[in-house]
């Protein structure tokens, strides 16, 4: 194979200048990501050489040697996992993992110092570059030939060169040609200080040939720098908390620490071991389709899965960590794992372990709890859509803003509750883009006179999951945006309709099928006109997002409520007594529907005729 040249993804190209200049403010990060891939490697051989013993080619001395070369100046990390064909090296080393790139490239080039972007789309191997102005790969791909060897090579110039390259031992070698201001990294105690600091609990040995004076003599020994004890296997008495920050960053590849961490070991009829963490920040494609979701999966510290999806329900896939399991076969297949009861156990199991957790966090450290909420509610509320056991569980967890709060401040549903009025059987709550916004919004006005607490909903999807919840504790949920809402006594309700139910029939007549239905409102106050929704109709806050999404929306008319408390109401109505086929009414009645459509966010359907109509009736009298 003669060499070839080629050139990186134009994602990449941009990546390593951005990573070289400004995304890392700890360069020593770079080796721990080696570290990493080498020890993904060698578990992704011991997993394969499961089913094919003539992979290990007679050595299963599993380890990742790291050298360092003061005079060359370069820094060497070698595995002898499974290795890389051609067509492998050019994808993974000139690829970026993750297809979302773009929304990557722009939160890094518009904040500096983002080390906790780094394993979410799966750049790590380009950290190299930050030291090193050449990186050179020599790779051969387990039970192949040693003459089919490769070299793959880069100076962050925008292109890479790969040809053939005889490899005697399987397995990847990383040679980092290191730049001038970097060459604290062949010294022998910074090498061990960063192996210490992040790499300590890799499962393999991590390696170097050191240095020792002997009767006068430098010794030359290959000593291991990492403990290599599997924390989780470990009492929780033993573990310190810094060290679980350590795993977790290990693991996790983030720089901030966990928001909770949950160790726990299960004995009976399944024993497994977990320690799962609950992170602070959430991954920039935890929403995507492709996010990889799911703690680690080991069988008796064999790593079966990286990311086991099968061991939490897709609501808690923020979730990160580790289980082993002492029961599942060694060989255990994704076939095997989905019909599994020991792995249904198991997701049982940490689940209510998650749930407990955030629980007491929401109670314990409310602060700590809300700021979870803010990055992972949206993903936790999809339990209560799928999880019906669960899902007044997770409905407790639910945080939010109301009437009742100061701006910023949040509330529960357990405190709705409790501060609800005594003759109230209804959780009232409204959806839109923001507090700001929806503090202004008409819909709230008689709720506020009669100090009816509602709770304010701003997520896109909140309608569908308070939809599917129904209740809580007894009590249902109403959207004042939508049906009927009774707020006044029924002899009032009586009274009003006797005085306008003609005009509520005429209003109808004159917008036909604009509208499904014209009736008198309880919920306004100060407002002339609304319109709401069916109680099973789409939430409006929801509509417009699928619109944007460019996704169908049926076509449906709304009902125009009327405050007959309103003097224009009082006004147009005595027009209409006195003058049952008056052209002002018909004029007035058209506007109430436009100023309707603007106060839910919407534009009239003819705007031409609505300035017209707006001049016309502004230039007569009454």
């Amino acid at each position: 194979m003669s060499q070839e040249r080629m050139q990186f993804k134009t994602e990449v190209n941009k990546l390593l200048e951005l990573m070289i200049h400004s995304l890392y403010s700890h360069k020593e990060i770079f080796l721990r990501e080696l570290i990493s891939n080498a020890s993904d490697a060698i578990d992704k051989l011991r997993f394969e050489a499961l089913t094919n013993d003539a992979l290990l080619e007679g050595d299963a001395d599993y380890k990742i040697k790291i050298s360092a070369d003061k005079d060359k100046n370069t820094l060497t990390v070698t595995d002898n996992g499974i290795g890389m064909t051609k067509d492998e090296a050019v994808k993974a080393l000139g690829t970026i993992a993750h297809s979302g790139t773009k929304e990557f490239m722009q939160l890094i080039e518009n904040k500096e110092n983002n080390p906790e972007l780094i394993g979410q789309f799966g750049v790590g191997f380009y950290s190299a570059f930050m030291v090193a102005d050449r990186v050179t790969v020599y790779t051969r791909k387990a039970g192949e030939d040693a003459s089919v060897g490769v070299m793959w090579e880069s100076t962050a110039d925008g292109t890479f060169t790969v040809e053939a390259h005889e490899k005697s031992e399987r397995g990847t070698t990383i040679v980092l040609h290191l730049k001038e201001d970097a060459k604290e990294y062949t010294d022998e105690w910074e090498i061990k200080d960063i192996v210490k600091k992040y790499s300590d609990y890799i499962s393999y040995p991590v390696v170097m040939d050191t240095t020792k004076k002997q009767e006068d003599k430098d010794i030359v020994e290959e000593e291991t720098l990492n403990s290599m004890k599997a924390i989780w296997l470990k009492d929780k008495s033993e573990v310190q908390q810094d060290e679980y920050s350590q795993f977790y960053r290990h693991i996790s590849h983030d720089f901030k620490d966990p928001s909770a961490t949950i160790h726990f070991r299960a004995e009976g009829t399944s024993e497994f071991s977990a320690l799962l963490f609950i992170p602070s920040k959430a991954p920039m494609n935890i929403l995507y389709a492709d996010f990889k979701s799911g703690p680690a999966l080991y069988v008796r510290r064999v790593q079966i899965m990286e990311h086991c999806g099968d061991l939490v329900p897709n609501w808690l896939r923020f979730v990160v960590g580790v289980v082993d399991s002492s029961d599942l076969p060694l060989n255990v297949s994704r076939e095997i794992l989905q019909n599994n009861r020991q792995v249904e156990t198991i997701r049982n199991n940490i689940t209510k372990k998650v749930l407990e957790t955030l629980t007491k966090m929401k109670t314990a450290e409310p602060e700590k709890y809300n700021a979870f909420f803010a990055e992972f509610g949206r993903v936790l509320k999809e339990g209560i859509h799928f999880d019906f056991k669960r899902k007044e569980e997770i409905a407790s967890l639910m945080v939010m803003q109301s009437t009742a709060t100061e701006d910023g401040k949040l509330t529960d549903l357990d405190a709705y509750l409790g501060r609800m009025k005594t003759e109230q059987n209804d959780i009232y709550y409204i959806t839109g883009k923001s507090r700001s916004e929806l503090e202004k919004s008409p819909y709230l006005e008689a709720l506020k006179e009669k100090d009816l607490e509602v709770l304010f909903m701003t997520d896109e999807v909140d309608d569908i999951i308070i939809t599917g919840l129904m209740e809580y504790k007894g009590k249902k949920f109403k959207s004042i945006l939508k049906g009927d809402i009774s707020l006044d006594r029924e002899e009032d309700k009586k009274e009003a309709k006797e005085h306008f139910g003609k005009l509520t029939e005429k209003v109808k007549a004159v917008l036909q099928d604009s509208v499904s239905e014209v009736r008198l409102s309880s919920r306004l106050k100060n407002s002339p006109c609304v319109l709401v929704s069916g109680d099973s109709d789409i939430d409006p806050n929801l509509e417009a997002m699928l619109r944007q999404m460019g996704q169908p929306v049926p076509k449906r008319s709304k009902i125009l409520e009327l405050n007959p408390g309103h003097k224009l109401i009082e006004l147009l109505n005595s027009e209409f007594e006195q003058n049952p086929e008056s052209e002002k009414v018909a004029d007035i009645s058209e506007l109430l529907y436009n100023q309707a459509l603007i106060l839910e966010g919407n534009m009239p359907a003819d705007t031409s005729r609505f300035a017209s109509l707006m001049t016309k009736i502004l230039t007569e009298k009454f």
